[in-house]
């Protein structure tokens, strides 16, 4: 898919123009909106035969971003939820869901 995430000691990195796209803001907001709280997100590791993978899931509004990334940083599969006027359901925003 050509996109990376930065994985290191610090913690994981992912572009702000990617989550801007898909989250619908302008990339110089997204930081703005983590830090209050109106994007959150989730990061999942692999266990098993996933091992080494991660599922990051940020949420803004009614839209779900899921990302599967390799243990290199590589996007493995990308995935976007948008209920456009109505809220994301509660559900959506469980680990695994």
């Amino acid at each position: 898919m050509g996109a990376r995430i930065e994985i290191g000691d610090e913690g994981v990195s992912v572009d702000a123009a990617l989550l801007g796209e898909a989250l619908g803001v302008a990339p110089e907001e997204v930081m703005t909106l983590m830090r209050e709280g109106a994007i959150t997100s989730l990061l999942e590791r692999g266990e098993g035969e996933d091992a080494g993978r991660m599922r990051l899931t940020f949420f803004h509004g009614s839209r779900r971003l899921r990302l599967i990334v390799g243990a290199d940083g590589e996007i493995l599969q990308r995935s976007l939820v948008d209920f456009g006027d109505r809220p994301l359901p509660p559900a959506m925003r469980r680990p695994g869901s």
